[in-house]
């Protein structure tokens, strides 16, 4: 069995990317650059005021306090949006506004809070901006200066800069296509719930937790829907998949039963890379590929498919669209209770994450078997307890993966943040 690191590095490295499409800057949030990304301008396009105030020479007014004040003459106003030609001489200053062109001759910005606010006269009685409150041309980015490389994932303030360096245009990948296929005599959609009120089926909700996930992702998701313990469907499905999609996912059918007949299907449609993992829930997973298209193998039990899912299937798809940095990033929690390790396994244990003392206390989300649903309904986070049979006691300190980005607020009103990469 490989272990989780390299089970998770052999699928990333087998991936190649999608191809890409032209959108609108507006239609850009959340999507992956297929480019890079160049200013073709400065930002900003000239320098201008960082405060309302009077745009001055530092020279005159360096000696300025409450005892020795400064008179100047005002000899305009400048605003955002308009541009002054006139020049500062000695004695002379400006009214301007935030984001407003420095004029000619001036070389920092007085704060209208240090003056009398006068508009044929001022005086100022304070030095302290003395050669502040200007934001430079070129600050930000110089002209044909890198904005963002090709993999950058188009956050809203990235769509914000794009639109400042104006590209109405990007080059973003496509979203890669998912195909999912669910496998079991004993599934129905939960449009067939009453097979379920009648204690006869149970609704395949492996289906809707994936769907989500490659969505969240970026991806789009061909429902395949669910097929019977028939080997001949389920293949169908999966070459079926094979031939439209970006990436095959199966739940159920890797395993070592009499009616596990994914892998064997695999097998003889394609390749398999690897299976098993020393992970638990989770170990059933297994990777290949059907007719030149990747495939990941997805355990049936609940929990174990949506754990695959987030630590396999979310990287899978960001990485289709060139996306470097795909696994979220890991933060060290104390323990809220004893745990146990288990020997050859890392142990993924749903838990809620409390702010405590400017960090996180990780408790359980309960009864942690792969069956039960509710235990990863209720999770914040994947605890990882590292293999071995060592207690930990609570106090103890270990890692957990974050299962989505949010901030709380502990106790003394310091942000402890769970990082959403």
């Amino acid at each position: 069995m490989l272990d989780l690191a390299a089970a998770a590095a052999r699928v990333l490295e087998a991936l190649g990317t999608v191809g890409s499409e032209d959108i609108a800057l507006a239609d850009a949030g959340g999507r992956v650059l297929a480019e890079d990304v160049r200013s073709e301008v400065a930002l900003p396009p000239w320098d201008n005021s960082a405060m309302d105030g009077y745009a001055v020479r530092a020279e005159d007014v360096n000696a300025a306090n409450p005892d020795s004040p400064v008179t100047l003459r005002v000899i305009g106003t400048v605003a955002a949006g308009q541009r002054s030609t006139a020049r500062l001489e000695r004695g002379d200053a400006m009214r301007i506004m935030t984001g407003a062109p420095l004029p000619p001759g001036a070389d920092c910005v007085i704060r209208v809070e240090d003056t009398d606010g006068g508009s044929k006269m001022v005086r100022i009685v304070s030095a302290r901006d003395v050669g502040r409150n200007v934001r430079p041309k070129g600050e930000d980015f110089a002209a044909g200066s890198l904005v963002a490389g090709r993999g950058t994932i188009v956050t809203p303030g990235l769509l914000g800069l794009l639109g400042g360096v104006g590209r109405a245009h990007v080059s973003v990948a496509r979203r890669p296509v998912v195909a999912v296929i669910g496998s079991g005599d004993e599934l129905v959609s939960v449009d067939d719930f009453d097979a379920v009120r009648r204690g006869e089926r149970i609704v395949a909700t492996n289906g809707y937790v994936l769907t989500a996930i490659v969505r969240a992702a970026g991806g789009e998701v061909l429902d395949l829907g669910v097929a019977p313990d028939d080997r001949a469907r389920i293949r169908a499905l999966i070459l079926d998949g094979s031939r439209q999609a970006d990436l095959v996912v199966t739940t159920a059918g890797v395993s070592v039963g009499e009616h596990d007949h994914t892998k064997g299907i695999v097998e003889e449609e394609g390749r398999i890379d690897f299976w098993r993992i020393s992970a638990r829930p989770g170990s059933q997973l297994a990777f290949g590929s059907v007719g030149g298209t990747p495939w990941l193998g997805l355990p049936g039990n609940p929990v174990s498919a949506a754990i695959t899912g987030e630590l396999f299937v979310r990287p899978a798809v960001l990485r289709l669209q060139g996306v470097a940095a795909v696994h979220r990033a890991p933060i060290v929690v104390r323990l809220g209770q004893r745990v146990q390790g288990a020997a050859g396994m890392t142990q993924l244990l749903r838990t809620r994450l409390v702010p405590y003392d400017g960090g996180f206390l990780a408790e359980l989300t309960g009864p942690q078997g792969s069956g039960l649903m509710s235990s990863m309904a209720r999770a914040d986070a994947l605890l990882v307890v590292p293999p071995g049979a060592e207690l930990f006691e609570a106090g103890a300190q270990l890692q957990a993966i974050p299962l989505h980005g949010s901030v709380a607020l502990d106790r003394e009103l310091r942000l402890a943040a769970i990082p959403a990469a």
